[in-house]
């Protein structure tokens, strides 16, 4: 039997007094990915992601999934962290993936390499005068201001033009990346498409609450299973396809641009909301989490 560690945030472990308002979403993974990874003879255990290369020796394999803190001033940390998990056991997502993906300047890596992204400017801070200069590059009036590492809309904030400046406390601490509000976020929704093993599972539509642009279920966003056409599966296998390695599991965050075609505005290869009610089967037998589990064990079959 292999042993198999969950990394979570400490306020995402099941033991803490203090838990996260959307803990109830590890929950609801943890029942689906438990008996799946049991069927493969692994046996999952969810250890704080502080402690994990004191305790990497133990497991045969080792996935980030609710490390949902790493960007709160801890990144440094966990980057550390995580450099030590990989030269002890089989970390998966691996460290290159790990530390590519923590910097969203990986949006403008993939546009080179011929995916569809969202036009996105980096800049070293929000301030007034980048953010003023963005307006002019985009050609929009509307902007959303992100973390260059964040996720979860964490100090996100959408600005119009010639509305008063944030305060510095809701935008980004550091350095910062710029994208044009795009409608179809509250018009039609964001695509979320599940991978494992570079193979499509399944796949969820996000919607805001009234009056709100964000997705998230922390802001009251809401999803509902969604079956994607073949070329809609084709524009995010096509991303996947392109990545300079293979990840054991991605999601593919897509919104409809002004022109009609599906543009990636977040490649997520950390800790990624599986969205696992929303594959096919149930508790013990969700195909995502089964496809997930099989992915991981063939993964490990070829370290041997």
């Amino acid at each position: 039997m292999k042993k198999i560690a969950i990394l979570a945030s400490d306020n995402m472990m099941p033991s803490s007094l203090i838990q996260r308002d959307d803990s109830h979403e590890r929950d609801e993974q943890i029942k689906k990915l438990y008996p799946a990874f049991l069927a493969q003879n692994m046996l999952l255990d969810i250890i704080s992601w502080k402690s994990a290369a004191s305790k990497a020796k133990h497991y045969d394999a080792i996935l980030p999934l609710f490390v949902w803190d790493y960007f709160d001033d801890n990144e440094a940390q966990f980057i550390e962290e995580m450099e030590k998990v990989d030269t002890t056991t089989n970390l998966y997502n691996p460290i290159d993936i790990i530390k590519w993906n923590s910097k969203k300047s990986y949006l403008n890596e993939l546009e080179k390499r011929g995916a569809p992204v969202i036009r996105t400017i980096n800049v070293e801070t929000a301030s007034p005068f980048n953010i003023s200069k963005a307006f002019e590059i985009l050609s929009t009036d509307r902007l959303v201001i992100k973390p260059l590492i964040g996720a979860g809309a964490w100090r996100q904030v959408l600005y119009n033009k010639g509305d008063t400046f944030p305060s510095r406390e809701l935008l980004p601490p550091g350095p910062t990346m710029i994208q044009p509000f795009l409608p179809s976020v509250k018009e039609e929704g964001e695509y979320s498409l599940l991978f494992f093993g570079n193979d499509y599972s399944h796949a969820v539509i996000k919607k805001p609450k009234s009056g709100d642009y964000r997705i998230q279920s922390l802001y009251g966003g809401t999803e509902q299973t969604y079956s994607p056409t073949k070329n809609e599966i084709e524009v995010a296998q096509k991303i996947i396809n392109i990545l300079p390695f293979e990840p054991l599991y991605a999601r593919v965050d897509l919104l409809r641009g002004n022109d009609g075609h599906l543009k990636l505005i977040e490649l997520e290869m950390i800790e990624p909301y599986l969205y696992l009610s929303h594959s096919k089967g149930i508790e013990e037998n969700n195909v995502g989490a089964q496809k997930l589990a099989s992915a991981l064990k063939n993964k490990l079959s070829l370290k041997n």
